[in-house]
């Protein structure tokens, strides 16, 4: 998987597409990402604890991988990502100009 947490990333396709957002969450079992402010679901919660509250809390949901890109810093559009090899490192870089993704 070529996704990482703390990518920037844009959805292509589904209820919320072309909403951008950071990746919270990597699921590579599954092929699934949770984006920060997409595929938001209600959760009723029941109070555990005395004193504790319940109520209804916003809850973002796994997304497919496939359904959304790396935005790149440079082109500021979403993009694919390709590696290379610089020093003995493998480093992600964008696929339209090249530059490098951190």
């Amino acid at each position: 998987m070529k996704l990482k947490k703390g990518d920037t990333v844009q959805v292509l396709s589904g209820n919320d597409k072309g909403k951008t957002g950071e990746i919270l969450e990597v699921i590579p079992k599954s092929d699934k990402v949770v984006v920060k402010g997409v595929n938001v679901r209600k959760k009723h919660v029941k109070p555990r604890k005395q004193g504790e509250e319940g109520g209804i809390i916003p809850v973002e949901c796994a997304i497919n991988s496939a359904k959304v890109n790396v935005v790149c810093p440079k082109c500021n559009k979403p993009v694919r990502i390709g590696y290379k090899i610089e020093k003995d490192e493998k480093i992600r870089v964008c696929k339209n100009c090249g530059t490098k993704i951190k």
